[in-house]
């Protein structure tokens, strides 16, 4: 298909229009006592975090949700590090940890993880987060994953039969995205590193979800043309951010594309401010519930 060129799905406009509805939420909550605040750590080097935080930040202040930004020298123990998160857990006044990766190596992230509070937990990075999700029941779903899902929504596509191929499966991005997607009826197919024929799969798709950290990894004569391609990958090459899709190539196949950046990436920012509220509300809710009970006990 020559000469065909995809529809750029606007990532920022997406988010644009999910940080409007947050800010509405966060202001009732404010109205009711109960303003979301995030606290976000980081442990050693922030140079590589540096850029995550700084637009997380400015997301929260648009989304009128209170940010606060910690950094911990790069000594600091996993003890230490877990007293810091208990104490944020049993703060009121705090309604989501956020850790910034990468941690020093004697800090093993998924302990971290653990240790958030799953009400507290807007990463969606709890196991018990990551669990719900293969039960249906999305509260605090992953960022990235949730954020590419939703992207796949704003598109004219009937989610119910789809055939959607995800390339990449991890536990934060991949098998979440192939999950969320069964539970609105698209039927998935997810390839690794161990997949035989890849293209096989991503030419029967009409979407495919790519989120493996190789540039140039989805060329065009790998999809299937008019598809949608949702490029999670960032990867940073002669200076440039771009994707695991061959824009080039694929854009001249699919209907709809990511681009990298403005993709995939202020949505996920943007969900990260949807789960602070969310979180909020149902920690206003479990404190009320626990306090109208202890009144009639």
């Amino acid at each position: 298909m020559i000469g065909n060129t995809a529809t750029l799905i606007d990532g920022k406009a997406i988010a644009a229009g999910m940080r409007k509805d947050v800010a509405a939420r966060a202001a009732e909550l404010s109205d009711k006592g109960w303003s979301p605040k995030l606290v976000s750590l980081s442990v050693g080097d922030v140079a590589a975090a540096e850029l995550y935080v700084r637009n997380q930040q400015k997301s929260a202040e648009s989304a009128g949700v209170e940010f606060e930004a910690r950094n911990y020298p790069s000594e600091t123990s996993l003890e230490q590090l877990t007293g810091i998160i208990q104490g944020l857990n049993a703060d009121p006044r705090v309604n989501g940890i956020i850790i910034q990766r990468p941690l020093p190596d004697h800090i093993p992230v998924k302990t971290l993880q653990k240790l958030v509070h799953p009400l507290k937990d807007v990463e969606g990075m709890h196991p018990a987060s990551i669990g719900n999700i293969v039960y249906n029941d999305l509260a605090l779903g992953p960022c990235t994953a949730v954020a590419a899902v939703e992207i796949l929504k704003t598109l004219p596509l009937d989610m119910e039969g789809l055939n959607v191929t995800v390339i990449g499966h991890s536990e934060i991005v991949g098998k979440p995205i192939a999950f969320l997607l069964m539970g609105l009826g698209a039927t998935v197919t997810v390839c690794h590193h161990m997949t035989r024929s890849v293209a096989m799969h991503s030419r029967a798709a009409d979407a495919v979800f790519v989120a493996v950290g190789k540039p140039g990894l989805v060329t065009g004569e790998m999809l299937k043309p008019g598809c949608a391609v949702i490029d999670i990958g960032i990867n940073r090459v002669d200076g440039k951010t771009v994707g695991d899709a061959d824009f080039e190539s694929c854009s001249q196949v699919a209907g709809w594309i990511t681009p990298v950046p403005g993709g995939v990436g202020p949505v996920t920012v943007a969900t990260l401010m949807s789960n602070a509220v969310l979180a909020t509300e149902m920690q206003m809710n479990h404190y009320r519930d626990a306090y109208a009970r202890s009144e009639f006990d």
